[in-house]
């Protein structure tokens, strides 16, 4: 049995779909991007009981006061397109027996359906649940206005500094103090340390390690799963990533279509040297796809293979590119 786990915005669909969902609202769009910064500089700075993606629960608040419903993430969701090569990918892997699963910071109602249009069960999925109605129905009249007001904040505040620390102040204090309590723990988003718990209890199911595991990721919630297995001998492709986890993987693969992860996929499954294979494709893949293998890589490699991979980034997944 062979285990992969991929995450899902990126690698397998380019649609940020919290960030479509919460550009439903007025200024949303502005007020996701000041908070997908301030998620970055948390994660980054090591908030205690804080992983990266949480974002999806500090959207939240935003979501429930302006009125959106779960049916409005489906519907978003249904606009989703799949990454060329992923479908076909994915039924490979499949044919050929590997264990295909799914771990996404993603609400449920988007990763539930991404994952049906590829083939992938809910069972193998691994998301953020999310029941809007049910933290609606808590709020009070208070607590609206108090949600309101931050948001207002947020849009009239230049210093974004100042925003960060007021944000602080919100979400550290004041929200707590209104029905929803901690947001993070009502929320427990599949970012960050609690991907690699994920993986690993995927692993253990199987009775392997994250060094049986080969795992594909992109993003800053990423770099933590990606981290995991590349230290413990296993293979970590990141796939059009940004800076944050092109250093955290040992094999590079950016370009319109994913496809190609299939020679990685074969090489494991025969136990050939995936990491030797990468180096060999260096040669040959050098644009679309690109192929780089990272293991030794210094620092002037890495910026490289980042820049290389921004490219495509932008060009797969458009806006949400700019997003940590």
């Amino acid at each position: 049995m062979n285990i992969i786990c991929f995450d899902l915005e990126g690698p397998l669909s380019p649609q940020d779909n919290a960030y479509e969902v919460t550009s439903l609202i007025e200024n949303g769009d502005a007020i996701f991007e000041t908070l997908s910064r301030y998620d970055d500089m948390l994660a980054l700075a090591g908030r205690e009981n804080y992983e990266p993606g949480d974002t999806l629960a500090l959207i939240v608040p935003f979501l429930l006061v302006h009125g959106i419903r779960e049916e409005d993430i489906t519907e978003i969701s249904s606009r989703a397109r799949i990454v060329s090569g992923a479908k076909d990918l994915i039924a490979k892997l499949m044919a050929d027996d590997w264990d295909v699963h799914i771990i996404s910071t993603s609400y449920e109602q988007h990763a539930y359906q991404i994952g049906a249009a590829l083939g992938v069960f809910r069972d193998h999925i691994s998301c953020t649940r999310l029941d809007l109605e049910d933290l609606r129905g808590r709020l009070t009249d208070d607590d609206i206005a108090c949600i309101r007001g931050i948001g207002e904040e947020i849009l009239n505040t230049d210093d974004e500094g100042a925003v960060f620390r007021r944000l602080d102040g919100f979400y550290f204090g004041e929200l707590k103090e209104t029905a929803l309590g901690d947001i993070f723990s009502m929320v427990r988003v599949v970012g960050g340390a609690r991907k690699v718990q994920a993986m690993e209890e995927i692993a253990a199911s199987h009775g392997m390690t994250p060094r049986d595991v080969v795992v594909v990721g992109d993003s800053i919630t990423d770099f933590a799963m990606l981290g995991r297995v590349r230290d413990a001998g296993g293979i970590a492709i990141v796939f059009n990533g940004n800076e944050y986890a092109v250093p955290y993987a040992n094999i590079a693969l950016c370009g319109t279509d994913i496809g190609l992860l299939w020679e990685f996929a074969l090489a494991c499954a025969r136990g050939d040297d995936a990491i030797e294979l990468a180096r060999t494709l260096e040669q040959e893949y050098r644009d679309d796809p690109r192929v780089d293998c990272l293991a030794s890589a210094d620092a002037k490699k890495i910026a490289t293979v980042v820049d290389a991979h921004k490219r495509f980034r932008k060009l797969v997944r458009g806006e949400a590119a700019k997003l940590g």
